[in-house]
């Protein structure tokens, strides 16, 4: 009897196991789609988007990510960037250096500048994400803790 309670519990723990890895976030789930920053959490106060509003006042297209296979682009404010990116264990993400145009910002909006932004992507460090919603966790150029919060734009093709 002491054997056969042994191997439920045995039993019980693996399949608690499995599940957890199966709930795990997978990086093909945000691939391949175009991401749209809507917030970047920071002391001492959070920026937040509204992706509406900035569409009214011109800036439709800024701060966006895609990811592919071997590298990460999309476009700030108002310049396009490119880098290569590997993904490893516990959602580990390291941004290699980046290419981009170099167009003078005309306007940028007021809450987030275009060189920050790059700063966050080029420091990023984790990821967390779901179909509907990307995470980037990253610091500033003074080290301290950002997590930018994307959510699924439209699908890249």
């Amino acid at each position: 009897m002491k054997t056969l309670s042994k191997m439920v519990i045995l039993i019980a723990i693996a399949l608690a196991a499995i599940s957890a890895c199966s709930n795990a976030p997978k990086f093909s789930d945000v691939t391949g789609k175009e991401w749209q920053l809507v917030e970047v959490k920071t002391e001492p106060q959070n920026i937040k988007f509204d992706r509406d509003e900035l569409t009214t006042d011109g800036f439709g297209t800024i701060f966006t990510l895609n990811f592919d296979a071997q590298r990460l682009s999309g476009v700030g404010a108002p310049n396009k960037y490119t880098a290569p990116y590997t993904v490893g264990k516990d959602q580990v993400i390291t941004v290699q250096m980046a290419a981009g145009t170099m167009m003078a910002p005309i306007n940028e909006p007021e809450k987030l500048k275009e060189q920050d932004y790059f700063t966050y992507i080029k420091n990023a460090y984790k990821w967390n994400g779901t179909k509907e919603q990307l995470e980037l966790f990253s610091k500033n150029t003074d080290g301290a803790e950002a997590v930018l919060i994307y959510k699924l734009g439209s699908v890249k093709k």
